[in-house]
């Protein structure tokens, strides 16, 4: 597509989408909207939403279908910047978030992490090039739910000169419906319905149009039986595939923020996309996962007596000994000699996860080659400094580490059923090996179940209650003392909430404890607030982060145990807000775009565990 054309003819173009309503544009696939609205969270893609026509439409019918319960949400993706400002001024009243984006890469939506009831592509198929729609049909098929589906309109266009001359003017190239519903069926998708040519609606004697719909049955990527392979039926002289599953598991499902970038893979077939993590990141959950395991529970980790794994070294791992797992986590600051040990244990777990389980870990039935591998880590020399600070630019120093988007997305939607998996196997696993014949019994692994518990942050409030009364005691009157929920003032009883309840996605992140009037954090309770309650409360939220932690550069932060903070409350705030939400920059520092944030990662929590809505 050449936004540069729809641009320069934005208002002609706009009158003349406008011109033709929804209903006679896609009267034949409109059948199926209804029961996707009838999901009061549904969530909506329009890529070449062009003037917001249809965004509109389907806005609007989900509006009229659930009134104030109604959650849908649309995204609609334009990549020419006039029109999209026409297509933002028609849907200003609506649930409609503009984005600019375009396929092969649609590098903006897959940042918010995201997946998608309906995609609707109207008029784009034939701006692809074809050497560019395996990868864009890949991507696509990513973004959608299980049972969601995915309508595109082809455009078919007779050998008239006038037909030449808007193709070269639009870059527009030939479609076939055949070559799309392969490249579906090779990503997992199949036609639910392929119409006849119909005339254009505009009176174009030379244009004809067709329309394909398209649904994931379920889980079509393929990672599903990928990550069964590696679970169940790998080999294993370690722990390390299991361990690696988990630690990506972890970051998938509680640091969407993580993802550095997703390009592109050359090789096609079932790798696709990748996914860009900081190697350092997934190092450093690789410690948190084996740390309390090896030091506190003794328990083998490889089917010899040898209690030292690769990465464990006299001047990293075996110095740190005094740290617990919980230490591990992203806003910590270490010092002097603990900060060098950290910085040696980091880099030898990097080494460790890229010489074992990414040289190991395989495709199942895939011949030996190049592209066999799944998991790749190109790692980088850091040298040891005395003060190490645990955030994601800190991280991305010791390199990057890359995997299949496809099994990135099952990590991030289904963590809740992948992970008993992974422990249940990796429980066998250390069974079986002859330094822990003592848990051999069904009831003796038990401990192991035990030992495998991934140590949650203690829910706490006690740092965020103590700022609070410091500024309470500074400005008594102050417009903070208020209810960030109700408004009600806060000057006797008083909670501090996870306003994403703890007990669904433990984070104890500065940005997500907040000032509340108890009766309302009672009737809240561990209940998810609504997208509409959040957005009532911004401007409570932002002035209560501005205050506590970000106008204030001093480093009274409580210190974790053995560990010397000396960060400022603005560089920890972000620090955890950066990695824990979706679609924000190692390097943000807006409130704004934190906010927006949240805002997806509460659609993500209610789309991924069907929380009750507050």
């Amino acid at each position: 597509m050449s936004p540069q054309f729809y641009n320069e003819n934005a208002d002609a173009l706009a009158q003349q989408y406008l011109s033709k309503s929804f209903e006679e544009v896609h009267q034949s696939w409109a059948h199926f909207l209804p029961n996707i609205i009838e999901n009061p969270n549904a969530r909506i893609l329009d890529i070449g939403a062009g003037s917001g026509r249809d965004a509109k439409y389907i806005a609007q019918a989900a509006l009229n279908k659930h009134g104030d319960q109604n959650d849908t949400q649309v995204i609609a993706v334009e990549p020419a910047n006039l029109l999209a400002e026409l297509g933002t001024r028609q849907t200003e009243e609506l649930n409609v978030k503009w984005l600019t984006d375009s396929l092969p890469a649609l590098s903006n939506i897959t940042k918010q992490e995201v997946s998608f009831d309906l995609i609707l592509l109207s008029a784009v198929w034939m701006h692809i090039p074809i050497s560019e729609r395996a990868r864009s049909i890949r991507k696509l098929a990513n973004l959608l739910k299980p049972g969601g589906k995915l309508v595109i309109s082809l455009r078919h266009t007779a050998s008239t000169e006038q037909a030449e001359q808007e193709c070269k003017a639009r870059k527009m190239h030939a479609v076939c419906a055949d070559e799309l519903k392969q490249l579906a069926t090779d990503v997992g998708l199949f036609t639910q319905l392929e119409t006849q040519k119909e005339e254009d609606k505009l009176g174009r004697g030379y244009v004809s149009w067709q329309t394909v719909v398209l649904k994931m049955p379920d889980d079509g990527t393929g990672a599903f039986p990928f990550i069964r392979h590696v679970a169940l039926n790998d080999g294993k002289s370690a722990t390390h595939k299991l361990a690696l599953l988990r630690v990506l598991l972890r970051i998938a499902d509680g640091h969407p923020g993580a993802v550095l970038r997703r390009e592109y893979s050359p090789f096609g077939g079932k790798n696709g996309d990748r996914v860009i993590l900081p190697v350092g990141l997934v190092a450093l959950y690789w410690c948190h996962q084996y740390k309390d395991l090896i030091d506190d529970h003794k328990i083998f980790q490889t089917p010899n007596k040898k209690p030292n794994m690769g990465f464990m070294k006299e001047n990293g791992w075996h110095k740190l000994t005094k740290f617990k797992s919980s230490d591990y986590r992203i806003g910590n600051l270490f010092s002097g000699d603990d900060a060098v040990a950290l910085h040696k244990t980091i880099s030898a777990a990097v080494h460790n996860i890229r010489d074992y389980p990414c040289k190991y870990i395989t495709f199942p039935n895939r011949e030996a080659n190049s592209d066999n591998t799944v998991f790749e880590v190109a790692s980088k020399t850091v040298k040891a400094k005395e003060s190490i600070f645990l955030d994601l630019q800190t991280l991305e120093q010791w390199g990057e580490f890359s995997l299949p988007e496809s099994t990135w997305q099952a990590f991030n939607r289904y963590a809740c059923w992948i992970e008993p998996v992974l422990v249940s196997e990796w429980v066998k696993t250390m069974a079986g090996y002859a330094g822990n014949a003592e848990y051999k019994s069904p009831e003796k692994q038990f401990e192991l179940f035990q030992a495998l518990n991934w140590e949650e942050p203690k829910r706490t409030t006690v740092e965020v209650r103590k700022r609070f009364e410091q500024l309470k005691k500074q400005s008594p009157h102050s417009e903070l003392i208020k209810c960030v929920w109700s408004a009600k003032s806060l000057k006797k009883q008083y909670d501090i909430d996870h306003s994403m309840p703890f007990s669904r996605w433990p984070n104890n992140d500065l940005w997500n404890l907040l000032p509340t009037d108890s009766t309302v954090n009672n009737q809240k309770s561990d209940r998810l607030p609504t997208e509409q309650k959040l957005k009532q409360a911004k401007e409570r939220m932002q002035h209560w982060w501005q205050t506590a932690w970000l106008d204030d550069e001093t480093s009274d932060l409580e210190p974790s145990a053995g560990l010397r903070n000396k960060q400022s409350k603005h560089q920890r705030f972000f620090a955890e807000a950066n990695i824990a939400l979706p679609g924000l920059s190692s390097d943000n520092s807006s409130v704004d775009d934190l906010f927006e944030a949240l805002l997806m990662q509460r659609g993500r929590l209610k789309e991924m565990q069907q929380l009750r809505e507050w």
